[in-house]
């Protein structure tokens, strides 16, 4: 089964090379935006959110709409909805093709529920289910930069038990995900190294990077001063590139040539590539509003207005002049994770010519 989905999300990534899709593969979804951090770089904390999705309504959403290969969960604190696990199962029961899910954590959620609800979804079949342990820095940076004393133990002790549970589930993936901006720059290895002391076999691998961008319909960070200097953070950004090493399989093979463009966006400030917002994937707020991406504050469409049927919307006026937007580069320029994954999937053939 495992096989056959895997051929399933590759060919659809093949296909996205050479023509426009029809219809998305990647849904980037916010299940909620409550959230317990406090974080400098980013004010989705201070959403205090009414009306976000029900799980009724997203079950009906994802029966519509059954074919998501990749499916990104995120927040605020995805642990905060008692429903996460019945989320997940709603598309993993519809999309049969389900290849990968994702999802951040920032570890202040009661330990042994997370772990529980985690064994849970792991057990659903879905042959990738990759977590994200948000660390910004040694224990005195993460408790200051997230606005939470004593965060960074939380989130060692939770990448611990993520160790523990991969033994018991191969199809679990993790890293630990470092915000990179004006706040903790040039601090990034000083934090491997803290971090290596607490969990001696950890590697620069088991990182992963981000810039801290703005965001007015996803991060509400937009009058955030949190850029770092650019002429820094190459040299920060190559040092940890040369610390990485080959590692087999789809998602280190993607996330190597993620950090490796993260450089050429943080020298030039543009896309190293073309957009594949609209076309691969699609943002998906907690209240159902549909956007190109995190990074892109257009509303195309609601799915409470269309029935929880998303091809209205994903073929209405508004998301044709966005990809007329992109195709004639008028797109914000971008490179999280969220949205470059399926730039770098849906640009393959163009890195062989």
């Amino acid at each position: 089964m495992s096989i056959g989905k895997l051929v399933g999300i590759a060919g659809t990534a093949l296909r996205s090379n050479l023509a426009a899709l029809e219809r998305p593969y990647k849904l980037n979804f916010s299940i909620t935006y409550w959230c317990q951090s406090r974080c400098l770089s980013c004010n989705i904390w201070q959403i205090k959110p009414k009306g976000e999705l029900s799980i009724e309504e997203i079950r009906e959403f994802a029966r519509k709409n059954d074919y998501f290969k990749w499916i990104e969960i995120t927040g605020g604190e995805p642990f905060l909805r008692p429903d996460l696990v019945e989320i997940v199962r709603a598309f993993s029961e519809s999309s049969k093709g389900l290849y990968i899910l994702t999802m951040p954590t920032n570890s202040l959620c009661d330990h042994a529920m997370v772990e529980r609800k985690l064994g849970e979804i792991l057990s659903l079949g879905i042959p990738k289910v990759a977590i994200t342990v948000s660390l910004d820095g040694y224990r005195e940076l993460h408790d200051r930069l997230r606005g939470v004393p004593g965060n960074y133990d939380k989130a060692i002790d939770m990448f611990r038990r993520l160790i523990s549970l991969k033994r018991e589930f191969p199809n679990l993936y993790m890293v630990f995900g470092y915000t990179l901006s004006k706040l903790n720059m040039g601090e990034f290895q000083k934090t491997f190294e803290a971090v290596k002391r607490e969990i001696p076999e950890i590697t620069h691998n088991d990182f992963h990077i981000n810039l801290a961008q703005l965001s007015e319909n996803y991060y509400n960070n937009s009058g955030n001063d949190i850029a770092p200097d650019n002429s820094k953070v190459v040299g920060e950004l190559s040092e940890f590139v040369g610390h990485m090493r080959y590692q087999p399989g789809v998602i280190p093979a993607i996330e190597s040539t993620f950090m490796k463009n993260l450089i050429v966006y943080a020298k030039t400030g543009k896309s190293p590539m073309r957009s594949r917002s609209l076309d691969a994937s699609l943002f998906m707020d907690s209240y159902g509003n549909v956007y190109p991406s995190i990074m892109w504050n257009r509303k195309i469409g609601n799915i409470r207005d269309s029935g929880y049927d998303l091809m209205p919307i994903w073929r209405n006026d508004e998301a044709n002049g966005v990809r007329r937007d992109i195709k004639e580069g008028r797109d914000p320029s971008q490179w999280t994770s969220c949205e470059a994954y399926q730039s770098i999937t849906g640009n393959m053939l163009s890195m062989f010519r």
